[in-house]
């Protein structure tokens, strides 16, 4: 597919990539896939779809579903089976 040269969207993606931490196109891709799942095909479409992407992004950010330093404590909690492991030499 070739690249979309729309400022508006790409704009739009740029601020989804920056609110999820990842790179922009892996952000077109997202805003690709759910396009796809939706069968849209137009741009205003694909617009359309990135703002409604950044919304909830946003929306999980302000409810700190999405904060790195909540991810980070959620990834160093200890499951109750992995509590005493301890690594030997």
């Amino acid at each position: 597919m070739p690249p979309i040269e729309d400022h508006s969207y790409l704009k739009v993606c740029a601020e989804l990539a920056s609110c999820l931490s990842i790179s922009i196109a892996s952000a077109r891709r997202r805003v690709d896939l759910a396009a796809a799942q939706n069968r849209v095909k137009d741009l205003p479409g694909r617009k359309a779809i990135a703002e409604k992407l950044l919304a909830q992004a946003r929306t999980q950010i302000g409810e700190g579903e999405l904060a790195t330093s909540a991810q980070f404590d959620q990834l160093l909690e200890a499951l109750a089976e992995d509590e005493n492991f301890m690594v030997e030499d």
